[in-house]
């Protein structure tokens, strides 16, 4: 006998060995239906990768829908066909793995109650609690299978849908061309040769001023009337903000009649136009051109030919309006970059003129300084001169006044004494008067 205690009111109770092999099969089943739902997980993931696959096909289908009108067609309808058969297949491969799997967890379901029939209350409830567990698991994978199939459906009506949108945008860019080509077939057979390149000109003028005033208020687009050079472009395009100019065109019109016996072509005008454009300065080129009207290259829109001549292109007249568009949004893009520049340059401009300032009046203050310098130099030397002649004059003054004091001892050395000493008679004369002198 086994003592088992009940995980859910912890009750002990004491089976035999034939009860306890049943409990433990009861594991191993419970072992097998993780390993069963496991299964059940791989194979729902194999299921979505499956079907991305399908997505990426059908992707790649698409892509691929892009040439001629009725091959394309074809092409979507085999490949719509296959994805829908590969659908359908892996819908019925999984219904059929889930029927399997349904069938067979059912036939665990009646063996596990045929086995635990004679059992005690609580395996009965433990049975009944098994079983419910396992329909609500196979409920939700029914669930499951019903919202593949859902999903499934909707994926194809959406493939449908978008199969038939992408053909009739093909079939109206088609009618657009051809009502294109119709136009401007039907406008070259109503000009005379000699208003051919003036009325491409005022067709494209024309086409601007339209939306001048809505699209491009502050634009300038004029007539280049400027042919120093020898040469001219036909139009030129500039726009500018805040004293900045961002996008600068210039334009040349090529249009000739069916009928002209040398029919031109466009590369024929690149060098002059990329002339035209370096010497007014301008930052683009393009070639407005009815020219070579059967080409496939010309005749597919916006063709960019930088790969000969720096920034340049060639347009249909209709692609007019759209590759100014295009070259002044991507313009505006760096105008931020421009301005900064422009502000960088001006500052480099100011720091250029105040060093040219300051070389100036380092050159003027040099040149007065020099000035000043030999006058200085020169009043120095005057101031020398001037301290030897004063020098000179005092020596003279120093002289003249020894001179003055041995006159003075002579002066007062003098006495009648020696002044008579070689006169006797003066001598006598003042000798009397002096003693004559007393008595009066």
């Amino acid at each position: 006998m086994q003592e088992i205690r009940c995980p859910n009111c912890g009750k002990t109770f004491m089976v035999d060995d034939t009860g306890y092999a049943q409990i433990a099969q009861q594991v191993r089943d419970s072992e097998f239906d993780r390993a069963l739902r496991q299964r059940e997980k791989d194979i729902a993931e194999a299921k979505e990768r499956e079907l991305e696959l399908a997505r990426m096909r059908q992707k790649e289908a698409f892509d691929q829908a892009l040439g001629e009108r009725e091959k394309r067609i074809e092409q979507l309808s085999a490949q719509l066909t296959g994805s829908e058969t590969e659908k359908r297949l892996a819908v019925t491969e999984a219904m059929g793995k889930q029927a399997e799997k349904l069938a067979e967890a059912q036939r665990r379901v009646e063996q596990l109650t045929a086995q635990l029939a004679g059992s005690e209350t609580e395996k009965r409830l433990a049975v009944t609690e098994a079983v419910r567990q396992k329909e609500k698991e196979l409920t939700e994978q029914a669930a499951e299978v019903a919202e593949l199939k859902n999903r499934l459906a909707r994926q194809e009506t959406e493939s449908q849908l978008k199969a038939q949108s992408m053909q009739r945008e093909y079939e109206s860019r088609l009618r657009q061309k051809d009502e294109m080509i119709e136009y401007y077939k039907d406008f070259k057979a109503r000009q005379s040769t000699k208003m051919i390149g003036e009325s491409l000109e005022q067709h494209c003028l024309s086409q601007f001023n339209s939306l001048r005033m809505t699209a491009f208020p502050d634009a300038y687009f004029e007539k280049d009337n400027d042919a120093r050079s020898g040469s001219k472009g036909d139009f030129i395009f500039r726009e500018s903000r805040g004293g900045v100019e961002f996008i600068s065109i210039m334009f040349e019109m090529k249009n000739e009649a069916d009928e002209t016996a040398t029919k031109h072509k466009n590369e024929d005008f690149f060098r002059e136009l990329d002339k035209d454009r370096r010497e007014k300065k301008c930052e683009y080129a393009v070639l407005v051109s009815l020219l070579e009207a059967d080409s496939e290259l010309y005749n597919n829109g916006i063709v960019d030919v930088s790969y000969k001549y720096e920034k340049m292109y060639v347009i249909r007249p209709q692609f007019f309006i759209p590759i100014i568009t295009l070259l002044r949004n991507a313009a505006l893009g760096s105008l931020k970059y421009r301005q900064e520049l422009e502000a960088a340059r001006n500052q480099q401009i100011d720091v250029l003129n105040f060093e040219k300032n300051m070389n100036e009046f380092k050159d003027k203050f040099a040149y007065n300084y020099q000035l000043a310098s030999k006058k200085f130099k020169t009043a120095i030397e005057e101031i020398d001169k001037t301290i030897d002649h004063l020098q000179k004059t005092k020596e003279a003054l120093l002289s003249s006044e020894n001179n003055l004091r041995l006159a003075n001892n002579k002066a007062e050395d003098l006495s009648i004494k020696r002044l008579t000493k070689n006169a006797p008679s003066v001598r006598e004369m003042f000798d009397a008067a002096k003693n004559e002198s007393p008595a009066g």
